[in-house]
């Protein structure tokens, strides 16, 4: 087996949500950041964000960029969420909408995001952004593109 068919056959007995969990090991951003997955299963991802004072805007605000960069990281894990991966190794955020409902203030946030449609290509996935109590700080929408 040459080189090549030896990666196809490595690409191929992995899923794509195998291919992701890997990915946010390894990501710098990701790793920067602090996030961290927490579960990944079939179109439906859930990743933390640590609270951390570089995090912060003013005072003791969490920075909306940082709440958007968890949004678009929970998007894509839900995306790339599939028994097997598309046959190129690649993906882009094609649109990312948020909309911002609440402060956070010195917390850990968790990002809830559940692909809502799958095409052929791109994914819509919704995304829900809550504090320790379960208040919702961010609800984003993210047209994903695999492939």
């Amino acid at each position: 087996m040459n080189a090549a068919a030896t990666e196809n056959a490595a690409q191929t007995a992995q899923s794509g949500g195998d291919i992701m969990r890997e990915f946010l090991k390894v990501s710098p951003f990701v790793g920067h950041l602090g996030i961290r997955l927490v579960s990944l299963e079939t179109d439906h991802a859930e990743l933390t964000l640590p609270f951390s004072e570089p995090l912060i805007t003013i005072g003791d605000t969490v920075h909306g960029g940082a709440i958007s960069t968890l949004v678009d990281t929970a998007a894509m894990a839900a995306s790339w969420s599939t028994e097997a991966p598309p046959a190129n190794l690649r993906g882009t955020t094609v649109s990312l909408n948020v909309s911002f409902t609440s402060a956070a203030r010195s917390v850990d946030l968790t990002a809830k995001a559940g692909v809502v449609r799958r095409g052929k290509n791109l994914c819509t996935v919704d995304v829900d952004v809550t504090d320790p109590s379960g208040e919702l700080v961010a609800k984003g929408l993210v047209t994903y593109k695999l492939g």
